[in-house]
This record gives structure tokens, C-alpha cells and sequence, in this order.
């Protein structure tokens, strides 16, 4: 069956539910994780003719991104840990989940992305999209949608 599952989180309610899915899911299954978080590009704003305005560096605002990732992925670890799952975490900066999360599957040679849909529904849905429908419409890689 599984042995390698992918598992993107946004360090929401929903994904920590998700993560718990997951991680009892691969131990059932004898796999490992990969623990995947997009962490933002610099955001660069522009106001009135090109002034660029913004309080925070780019140094910082990486700085930030980086704590970020690391305890939204180490929460995944933790779960890992206590269930004795082998868990690695990916961290990667993309304003693009979606490609970032296949690319990640894909070169860690994952056989399952294990996500959270977001359950956006009617006309927001159909709008903005969700991070998880694009990976399931773009995705070779099987992908198991947790409500």
C-alpha cells in the first residue's frame, strides 16, 4: 500500500486535525511522513508612484516565516514521535502551494499526499479555489482529501 505520505500543513485547526488523521493512518499503513509546509514570499508593496513601503525587511519577514514553519511542522513531528511514525519536515518558500506541494511529492518520491479540504463551498468556492483542489487537479501523485 502507502509507504511514503506527504502531509501539508497550514497550521490550522483544520490541518492539526488533518495531521492527526494522517500520522495514525501511516502508522497503520507502515509509512513514513513527510511534513510539508509553503512558507510566503516577501510580500513587496507598492503605493502612489513605486514607493516601496514596507516596516518589515525581508531578513525579517524570512526570519518570521522560518519560526513559522517550524512550529506548524513541528507539531506534525510531535504527533510523528508520539505514535512512532518517521516523520522528515520541508519547508519551502512558494506564494504557489499548490506547485510547491507536488514538486515536494514528487522529488521525495511520495506515493500519497494526505490533505484537509477546506471546505469553501458556493460561490467563494468556485472563486478563489482551494490549495486542494488544485493539487487534485494537477497532481500525478494520488492524493486522499480528509473532510
Amino acid at each position: 500500500m502507502f509507504k511514503h505520505i506527504l502531509l501539508p500543513t497550514d497550521g490550522s485547526e483544520l490541518s492539526r486535525e488533518t495531521a492527526k488523521k494522517a500520522v495514525s493512518f501511516a502508522k497503520e499503513c507502515g509509512a513514513r511522513i513527510t511534513a510539508f509546509y509553503a512558507k510566503p514570499e516577501y510580500p513587496v508593496t507598492y503605493y502612489g508612484e513605486g514607493a516601496l513601503i514596507d516596516p518589515t525587511t525581508p531578513e525579517k519577514f524570512a526570519e518570521l516565516a522560518d519560526n513559522q514553519a517550524n512550529e506548524f511542522l513541528g507539531q506534525v513531528e510531535q504527533l510523528c514521535q508520539a505514535n512512532a511514525v518517521p516523520c522528515t519536515k520541508v519547508a519551502v518558500t512558494s506564494d504557489i502551494p499548490y506547485e510547491a506541494i507536488i514538486e515536494t511529492a514528487e522529488k521525495s518520491a511520495c506515493d500519497l499526499i494526505f490533505m484537509a479540504s477546506h471546505g469553501r463551498k458556493g460561490i467563494t468556492g468556485l472563486l478563489l479555489g482551494s490549495e486542494t483542489n488544485k493539487v487534485l487537479t494537477h497532481s500525478k501523485v494520488p492524493v486522499l482529501v480528509y473532510r
